[in-house]
């Protein structure tokens, strides 16, 4: 949240009633504010309006409505007993609790009572929220003037006394200021060290969860969920400390976990948990904020860290070293809201899948799934993924995949509205292994031979084998290293038989290759292929399927080729193929006798069209229905430029929107 920084000297203006101009009589008249006499009146009545003229006690026996602002004065303690329940008008700006400089508050809610503080819908930006003005430091100088409600704070005293919040939970709050401006759930402005802040809740509001505006104050276990902006936000040089959090983001479009502003004072995190089933981004730090974090755990969030304004990563400790944008910090859970008997709200369900798959098994997309180690669909056992199932994938390298053995089947359900998302949450690279299907189709390599990915046996006599069906699947950052020969493929499919159904597959930023065939018989129509920095397409053990529809994108240096054939050529097709690059590269090689056909093809920017690297004969390669017409590039025995035949229209791809899914 912004703040306008204007100094003024005194708190004259926030106690005078509010004025109005002069009118028609025909206009209508503006609601009274209560006077000194009727404030406590109200309260007695169970009506919370105007400014506190008195200490007070307010009674949990009773249900109070807040009917407009509430504040609580220079002076005056504002004390709210366990288990009392606030119910704020839908109002907006025009309803919020405010204590100002010197003012106190004693929430004295029990985990088995809290005090809670709502609107009767507790939909985000029904009402303003709590505010709390206090004496301490803040980088915009003492008596400045916050953004909402125009209320003084800031001075010296860093070791200042606003009172005592425990055991509270606020929802429906971030009422819209102006365009530039809404209220937070809790704002804190300079609020000091000797305030104590405990067991905080605060669920759907339409801005922050909490924001710190300068202060020394800190916060110890806070609970956020489906907060719209920030769920922790601060300024003007808080360095306090938040010690066990825990924030949920299940609705698309809220901006941060964390954002830092401005200046660093270092504040400090201790044992900060964030979820999110919809991305989005964890840590963003503004100008030269940062701060020092431990205990960090993130799920789900497709970006890590945000230096908004290029600023040092040196200024965000993470467990001790700079922050690092290419960690997902997906460690294991530091913070369990589940023992928060105070809090009221249903915890997002994120299961792990990991372990063997001995029976039927059917993922459900309402859920948000983990793959935190290797999944193995076993032999007569099923594994089904309905449309728009989302599984985040742990950066556990060569520990995490799925695979389904021989005899074992999966059913992925896709569809191009709601595809089916498996990928790391930052889809780095190498971050996990990817998909293997293992089958009982021919291969060269004989019946039952080892994968080189987990040992899995494959192949048999079964070439219309039938290891289920994949539509709509979208996979990201696969690729992890197995051995200094061998990594994992963001799909393998070893032996895997014709009547087995693939189509509309993306696998986009693999560190070895897209997708590898090891024999078999299977057919694959609709894939693109982006960025995977082995092969795009690889095959080799006599595949004999066919592809329709390839589209392969380059812009990264270094890969290896479009297309890779290795051993024997069991003559697989290739029908309408568009391989792209921005970097120069090899389009199409073949190893050993390895050949194809291919018709419908399109390649622009490769350095190399195509590479018969151990000398085969180009008759291999059939394009169009010819032999390969290829003249050798100048010093090359083997490295050639395609004559003709590499001009074919370009795969369409404007309607395959599901290859843009996300996590």
């Amino acid at each position: 949240m912004k703040k306008l920084t204007i100094k003024i000297f005194g708190l004259a203006i926030l106690v005078m009633p509010f004025f109005t101009s002069c009118s028609d009589d025909d206009d209508p008249e503006p609601d009274p504010v209560p006077v000194v006499e009727e404030v406590i009146e109200n309260l007695q009545n169970g009506i919370m309006n105007g400014q506190l003229t008195e200490n007070y006690t307010l009674d949990a026996s009773v249900q109070y409505d807040l009917s407009g602002s509430f504040i609580v004065p220079d002076g005056m303690t504002l004390t709210i007993p366990a288990g009392t329940e606030i119910i704020a008008d839908n109002g907006g700006t025009d309803v919020y609790i405010a204590v100002l400089m010197g003012g106190m508050i004693d929430i004295q809610g029990t985990e088995s009572n809290p005090v809670v503080m709502t609107s009767s819908a507790a939909q985000p930006g029904d009402w303003g929220g709590l505010t709390i003005c206090g004496k301490a430091t803040t980088t915009a100088g003492p008596n400045s003037v916050a953004e909402v409600g125009g209320f003084v704070y800031g001075g010296s005293s860093d070791d200042d006394n606003s009172g005592n919040i425990k055991n509270l939970v606020i929802k429906g709050t971030g009422a819209q200021i102006n365009s530039e401006s809404q209220y937070n759930g809790v704002s804190f402005y300079a609020v000091g060290s000797s305030t104590v802040v405990k067991n905080v809740a605060v669920i759907n509001g339409s801005d922050d969860g909490v924001e710190f505006f300068g202060g020394t104050v800190s916060v110890e276990n806070l609970f956020l969920q489906n907060n719209e902006d920030d769920a922790i936000d601060w300024t003007e040089g808080w360095n306090g400390t938040v010690t066990n959090a825990y924030v949920e983001h299940t609705i698309a479009g809220f901006s941060t976990v964390v954002e830092g502003d401005k200046v660093n004072n270092n504040p400090k995190l201790i044992n900060l948990t964030a979820v999110s089933t919809v991305g989005g981004t964890a840590l963003q730090f503004k100008s030269t904020s940062g701060a020092t974090i431990t205990g960090l755990s993130l799920s789900g969030y497709t970006k890590s860290i945000d230096m908004k304004d290029g600023g040092d990563l040196a200024n965000v400790q993470i467990e001790g070293v700079n922050a690092d944008p290419a960690n997902s910090y997906n460690a294991p859970a530091t913070v369990d809201p589940s023992a928060w008997t105070w809090v009221d709200a249903d915890v997002a369900i994120v299961e792990e899948l990991s372990g063997n798959v001995d029976s039927d098994v059917t993922l459900d997309a309402t859920k948000s799934y983990r793959l935190t180690g290797a999944y193995i669909v076993q032999d007569g056992a099923s594994l089904t993924i309905p449309a728009g199932t989302k599984i985040h994938a742990d950066a556990g390298g060569t520990e995490v995949y799925i695979a389904v053995l021989m005899g074992g089947t999966i059913d992925i359900q896709g569809t191009a509205k709601d595809p089916v998302v498996i990928s790391s949450d930052l889809g780095q690279p190498g971050d996990w292994g990817g998909l293997t299907i293992c089958g009982k189709a021919t291969t060269t390599a004989g019946a039952n031979s080892v994968a080189e990915v987990g040992g899995f046996v494959y192949g048999g006599t079964t070439d219309d084998d039938n290891s289920g069906s994949i539509s709509h699947l979208v996979i990201k950052g696969t690729g992890a290293q197995i051995n200094s020969e061998s990594q994992y493929n963001g799909v393998s499919l070893y032996a895997v038989g014709s009547a087995t159904t693939i189509e509309n597959v993306a696998v986009i930023n693999g560190s070895d290759d897209g997708i590898e065939f090891f024999g078999g018989t299977v057919s694959v129509s609709n894939l693109y292929l982006e960025n995977n920095e082995d092969d795009s397409v690889d095959w080799t053990e006599g595949w004999s399927g066919k592809v329709t529809n390839t589209y392969i994108s380059h812009t990264i240096e270094g890969f290896s080729t479009a297309f890779e054939g290795d051993k024997v050529n069991n003559n697989p097709q290739f029908e309408n193929v568009t391989a792209i690059s921005t970097v120069g590269g090899t389009a199409l090689q073949f190893k050993s006798t390895s050949g194809a056909t291919i018709t419908g093809l399109y390649l622009k920017g490769y350095t190399v069209d195509l590479d018969m690297k151990d000398n085969g004969a180009l008759a291999n390669v059939q394009i169009n229905g010819a032999d390969a017409d290829a003249t050798l590039l100048d010093g090359e025995t083997k490295k050639y430029e395609l004559n003709s035949g590499k001009d074919a229209a370009k795969v369409d791809i404007s309607t395959w929107s599901w290859i843009e899914a996300e996590l």
